[in-house]
């Protein structure tokens, strides 16, 4: 049985990515999805939060000329230039953003959604304009590339794609076995049209420096998921050394941080490939490391802010964790979570990130615990200076696309980010992210002139309770009638200047999941 279990998750990810061959093609966007870009729009009289950490300014009038940001009119612009405007979105009351940025997104797996619309249109009904894939699909057979050709287009119902690839996955020419190997593949991804690498460190440490200086020469970004099994050589504080620009999840950092011994310290039982025993035992190691505020704690939160690596941590990916009863009944499932969706994130012995076979009280008190020392740690860093970001990781552990993100926001307030924080991670930062490797200034991320027309406006103050961003929105109980309200939501979602209604996004996911449910019946 044993030999067994270690077969079927050892070929786990092998057969993910030969799943992708079953992933349905995007339908290309109809008329009735989306409109625009207009020659000229008015997003009139909001309150704007711009992404920069600016506080909230309003009323102010934004002018979007085709894509871009033509003016910004506070106290609003003249009532003449109202009437010439193509269309006028009344947004008096509401509050407007930059669009948001998911650094950590995936999207290519038939036994979960095999229709890459579902994520894509969850993502923007969220208010998230732009998505780093890492990857979104793996294996040869993905249609990234080409879906982000089409989004760069607007032919489809989808946000602004960057592709990132793992090391060695993708190409024809065999494993990525050698420094010089690694330098030919670097060369091809960034021939080939991806816009960064995703490491996991279980390549050999000079495969890895070889990759990621050729990857700075070849103006690609870089990103790692420093796991257990590589971590022995390249834990966190390595990784920056050998140039890394970003670091997601919270691997590599506790290794960064033990007190006593050079490694982690598991019981003799332990074993990575049965994922119950992995995602338990990870959360253990808060016990192991120095005490938070020490020396060597303060000396390793300086090494990061001064390496200029970039920190995604995905809190809300290991959410279940602490209380998986509440993220298996979270308010969305019902209507918004594909039935496929659901069985994939049932305990399993295959599904990957399905680890809780027997969880029990102990092993959520442990993650609890474990939030702790990680949630401070990112804090600490991003209050030294450190630039950290969004990412959602959707499609594990009960995380749905687009209520993941926003789930997010809630657990970096948690982490003692202000909610103005939580908002320059999620746009500027998260741009500047992706357009540092670029050498070049992100055009959007902000609002500002000239920026791109990505933003998203919601009728309730995000400032005051990201659970109103939720496509659920949020209950709230009326003082004056005694009457629960769900208040909330995305309302306008503008990606490249194409307005989307974020309402009718939600009725297209809530016809798939219904129709899924009709199938199965």
């Amino acid at each position: 049985m044993l030999r067994i279990l270690l077969l079927s998750i050892a070929s786990l990810w092998a057969v993910t990515a030969s799943a992708q061959n079953g992933m349905e093609p995007v339908p290309a966007r109809t008329a009735s999805e989306g409109e625009g870009p207009y020659d000229t729009v008015i997003v009139r009289g909001a309150t704007m939060i711009d992404g920069t950490g600016a506080p909230p300014e309003g009323p102010v009038d934004i002018v979007i000329e085709g894509n871009r940001i033509s003016a910004i009119a506070r106290g609003g612009v003249p009532e003449a230039t109202l009437e010439e405007a193509t269309r006028v979105i009344d947004a008096r009351g509401m509050y407007v953003m930059p669009g948001f940025i998911d650094v950590h997104g995936h999207n290519g797996d038939p036994r979960k959604a095999p229709q890459p619309s579902y994520g894509y249109k969850l993502w923007l009904a969220h208010g998230v304009t732009s998505v780093r894939g890492v990857s979104f699909g793996f294996g040869p057979s993905t249609s990234d590339l080409d879906d982000k050709r089409r989004s760069a287009a607007n032919t489809i119902v989808a946000p602004r794609l960057f592709a990132y690839a793992v090391l060695g996955d993708k190409w024809s020419k065999g494993p990525v076995d050698s420094p010089a190997k690694a330098r030919e593949w670097v060369r091809w991804a960034a021939a080939t049209g991806y816009d960064g690498i995703k490491f996991f460190n279980t390549d050999a440490p000079d495969v890895m420096a070889a990759a990621l200086d050729e990857a700075e020469k070849q103006q690609l970004g870089t990103v790692a998921h420093l796991g257990q099994r590589g971590v022995a050589q390249v834990n966190a504080a390595k990784a920056v050394e050998m140039g890394l620009d970003g670091v997601t999840h919270f691997y590599g950092h506790m290794e960064s941080l033990l007190k006593d011994g050079a490694l982690p310290r598991y019981p003799n039982d332990y074993n990575y490939l049965d994922e119950q025993s992995r995602f338990s035992e990870v959360a253990r190691l808060a016990d192991q490391i120095v005490e938070p505020g020490s020396d060597k704690w303060n000396a390793y939160v300086d090494h990061l802010v001064e390496s200029g690596v970039t920190l995604s941590p995905t809190f809300n990916i290991y959410a279940a964790s602490r209380d998986v009863m509440r993220e298996r009944n979270a308010d969305w499932h019902a209507k918004y979570t594909l039935p496929s969706l659901m069985d994939f994130y049932a305990p399993s012995l295959t599904n990957h990130g399905s680890y809780y076979h027997d969880w029990s009280t102990a092993d959520e008190v442990a993650w609890r615990k474990f939030y702790t020392p990680w949630m401070r740690l990112t804090n600490e860093f991003k209050n030294r200076g450190g630039r950290v970001t969004v990412g959602s990781d959707p499609g594990y552990i009960y995380q749905t696309w687009g209520f993941a993100y926003i789930g997010e926001f809630e657990m970096l307030q948690e982490a003692g980010f202000a909610p103005l924080e939580v908002i320059q991670a999620a746009t500027m930062n998260g741009a500047d992210e992706i357009y540092q490797a670029k050498r070049t200034p992100a055009p959007f991320g902000t609002i500002k002139v000239g920026k791109l027309a990505d933003l998203v406006i919601a009728p309730e103050n995000p400032l005051a309770n990201f659970k109103t961003l939720y496509g659920t929105g949020h209950l709230r109980l009326n003082r004056e009638t005694n009457v629960l309200e769900r208040v909330g939501g995305v309302r306008w979602t503008i990606k490249d200047g194409i307005v989307y209604d974020a309402h009718e996004l939600l009725k297209d996911i809530e016809q798939m999941v219904a129709a899924q449910k009709a199938a199965a019946e």
